[in-house]
């Protein structure tokens, strides 16, 4: 098993499913993902130390107590019923998470974070004010979450967003990196890919991820992804996500560097990068927006 690539169940510990870390990897540094799993009421609590997060559902809802102050999360059924609400929580804080109790299957938190030097307010964000984009065309088309991009939530160093790409379809496409800082063309940030795959009739689906370096800096994961799997991107040209036909798929993007600025800037690789003037003139795919019927326009960029 690459250290880039961890399988579901091979990166969990005590309540958490996923528990990646900067202390559990070596070489990574800027990004940390925790995949909290809990039953009907049932709470954990923990310190979020130097980290900046969220505090995201992914199936269910609950409560969330950041510091004394009680903020209600409503959650959805699973990652393909549109976004969902969130809460921001800062660094230094006491957290105490609760899956709700009327629902019979618990729920699951997916807790992206960064570590970061200042201290903001604890916030909650409505799922109407979550910024709803339709990138791409045709079968490269994708719908982004943009909950905590750079653009449109303010956090200290931390970039979280959610994509969903229709069976099929391709996304995080053309490959794209972000591993040097260049400003105003490339910012330097790593990366991590959550992945949840819908089921068929037989049961649960697949899709596969790719990474690849450059010359001086290679890297190479080819990995088909399953619910659960997550991949570690340190560097390098990243794309597609391919979802197989029959299976929709979805993954949380979880990005921080130690760039001043706080900025998502990408540089295509350039034997691909004329893909994206063929969206011009196809549709998007009609089965987008999921969950959502009015799509927030933004600028396509991925």
């Amino acid at each position: 098993m690459s250290r880039w690539y961890h399988p579901a169940g091979s990166a969990g510990r005590g309540p958490y499913a996923v528990e990646l870390t900067p202390s559990a990897v070596e070489g990574w540094r800027w990004t940390s993902l925790r995949v909290l799993e809990l039953g009907p009421g049932e709470s954990h609590t923990f310190e979020s130390g130097a980290e900046e997060l969220f505090v995201l559902p992914l199936s269910g809802g609950g409560t969330v107590v950041v510091d004394g102050e009680r903020f209600e999360l409503t959650g959805r059924p699973d990652v393909f019923s549109g976004p969902s609400d969130t809460v921001y929580v800062p660094r230094d804080a006491s957290v105490t998470v609760t899956a709700a109790g009327h629902d019979a299957d618990g729920a699951r938190f997916a807790l992206p974070a960064a570590p970061c030097t200042n201290r903001l307010a604890a916030r909650y964000l409505a799922v109407d004010d979550v910024a709803v984009e339709i990138r791409g065309a045709g079968n490269a088309t994708r719908q982004v979450h943009n909950f905590g991009s750079a653009d449109t939530f303010d956090a200290d160093r931390l970039i979280a967003v959610e994509v969903v790409t229709p069976a099929g379809n391709w996304s995080s496409y053309p490959p794209h990196k972000h591993d040097v800082d260049e400003p105003g063309a490339e910012s330097e940030l790593e990366e991590i890919y959550y992945f949840e795959v819908g089921a068929g009739p037989s049961g649960p689906g697949f899709g596969y991820h790719r990474v690849y370096g450059t010359d001086d800096r290679p890297i190479d994961v080819l990995a088909e992804v399953r619910t659960g799997d997550v991949v570690l991107v340190p560097h390098g040209w990243h794309g597609p996500s391919a979802a197989a036909p029959g299976y929709h798929l979805y993954y949380l993007n979880v990005m921080a560097g130690p760039g001043a600025t706080r900025e998502w800037l990408i540089s295509d690789d350039p034997a691909h990068a004329w893909v994206r003037d063929q969206w011009a003139t196809q549709a998007p795919d009609p089965r987008l927006p999921m969950g959502r019927t009015t799509p927030t326009a933004m600028e396509e960029q991925r």
